[in-house]
């Protein structure tokens, strides 16, 4: 293995979004930084199961008004 090209590998504490902690290894930061997560497993839709639909300008009224009556066969 080449010497002097790979970084420092080190330990940091990472903070999930309901204040519990761990300890991991990473090339990330410093050691000893702290890195907070905006998004995590207990937390993401894809990992809870929990959506919610932020109607932003009106965009799913659009969706829905547009495609009102697609698919729909009397």
């Amino acid at each position: 293995m080449k010497q002097d090209i790979h970084p420092d590998y080190h330990e940091i504490n990472v903070v999930m979004t309901d204040g519990s902690s761990f300890k991991t290894r990473t090339t990330w930061g410093k050691a000893g930084d702290t890195l907070r997560l905006d998004i995590d497993p207990k937390s993401h839709p894809a990992w809870t199961g929990v959506q919610k639909l932020l109607d932003t300008g009106g965009q799913i009224a659009k969706f829905n008004k547009r495609y009102a009556g697609f698919g729909l066969k009397k």
